[in-house]
């Protein structure tokens, strides 16, 4: 990976990542003693933290990236709104976020002990028809400011509108990365690059029983879908890129694992900020693989910041050289 774009290029590329967000609340406490109601623990609450979650969480990894970077989505007209409007302002985020009376606000709610997970609350509803043709309208309105679109689906319904807003973006050349949900791929046709992870594509494609087999259902699920590439994040077995004729690998950084939620928009935050920087695939796939690596090693849905992939690119070109 000689001659790689220096990774301050960031500053001057431009990301608009649209999809569903949701606020992550984390209450912290201690447990010491079992409920005389029922055999629970009970979380005596010490701390409370709020995170941007869902494509919010995609953005927020751009932003400490030092890249550019808007974010397109409906939230509810409430107090998790507000909190989530505070916390893309603290990070840079230009909000685009249209608030609706029609559904609250996607959150999260994880209570924690000594950083294991008690138990996880979701509030949620899927948006209504006006709002999402609300974010339709914005997205034409602002999709040529960008140099990349990122579309991350949580299958929350902010997406309902996906192959619309890949032909938008896809017509007047601007590259489509998403992050995929569910089964049904059709939908994320001429899209640009794909990024699920390996449950993700089962979902998709079925099981496979070894390299070969994979190899030719992620190339004829590429070639299906008309995608320039598929970017596969294989957990323990790194990343692989699939291109016609044409497949690159790249193995995951050695370290220990902490928590790999949020992981994945790492990956797809990283990639399309590499690109709209000038990055090649398989190098912005390096770099990308080279963020996740200090995310997974964090709590929680969290950020790689640019200087922690300064030092991460550093000490792999040490360990390589």
């Amino acid at each position: 990976m000689k001659n790689l774009p220096q990774i301050s290029q960031f500053q001057n590329a431009k990301v608009l990542v649209v999809g569903d967000v949701m606020l992550d609340r984390y209450w912290f406490g201690d447990v010491s003693r079992i409920s005389p109601e029922a055999p629970v623990p009970i979380a005596k609450i010490g701390k409370t933290e709020h995170r941007a979650g869902g494509a919010a969480n995609v953005a927020r990894n751009i932003a400490a990236l030092g890249g550019q970077v808007a974010l397109l989505s409906v939230s509810g007209d409430d107090e998790a709104a507000d909190t989530l409007a505070d916390l893309l302002a603290q990070d840079g985020i230009a909000n685009h976020i249209l608030r609706s009376q029609h559904a609250p606000t996607t959150v999260k709610l994880r209570v924690l002990s000594r950083n294991q997970q008690l138990i996880r609350l979701d509030f949620e509803e899927n948006p209504d028809s006006g709002s999402l043709n609300d974010v339709l309208q914005q997205f034409g309105k602002l999709v040529g400011q960008y140099d990349v679109v990122i579309l991350s689906d949580y299958g929350k319904g902010v997406l309902n509108h996906v192959a619309v807003m890949i032909a938008t973006a896809r017509a007047i050349g601007k590259p489509v990365l998403i992050d995929p949900k569910g089964s049904d791929y059709d939908k994320y046709a001429n899209a640009t690059l794909l990024t699920p992870n390996r449950a993700e594509l089962r979902e998709a494609v079925g099981s496979w029983y070894s390299e070969n087999s994979l190899t030719r259902k992620a190339q004829q699920l590429r070639e299906n879908l008309g995608l320039e590439a598929l970017l596969l994040t294989r957990s323990e077995e790194g990343m692989s890129l699939y291109r016609e004729n044409q497949i690159d690998h790249q193995a995951t950084r050695a370290q220990e694992v902490y928590d790999v939620s949020g992981a994945g928009d790492t990956v797809i935050g990283a990639m399309g900020l590499c690109l709209a920087a000038g990055f090649s695939l398989p190098e912005s796939m390096h770099i990308a693989n080279a963020a996740a690596g200090v995310v997974v090693a964090k709590l929680g849905t969290a950020v790689c910041g640019f200087d922690e992939l300064t030092a991460a690119l550093a000490q792999e070109q040490e360990s390589t050289s």
